[in-house]
């Protein structure tokens, strides 16, 4: 049986990219890894980003509940 995975290679690149950035990772991190800029990382990726709000508010108000606490 073939495989479509290994026919668009960057699919592989542009999957564990969109994941990482989705999973919270820096982008200075991510960028390091795929081998560009920040710059350029967010032109291309930015749509893994946006319509997050809900991820960093809820980061957002941990952070905020645990600075409380201290």
């Amino acid at each position: 049986m073939e495989s479509d995975l290994a026919r668009r290679p960057y699919d592989l690149l542009d999957a564990g990219v969109s994941m990482r950035l989705n999973a919270g990772v820096p982008a200075t991190q991510v960028a390091e890894w795929a081998g560009h800029s920040v710059e350029v990382l967010l032109k291309i990726y930015a749509k893994c980003v946006d319509g997050q709000d809900h991820v960093w508010g809820g980061m957002l108000d941990r952070a905020l509940e645990d600075g409380e606490s201290t």
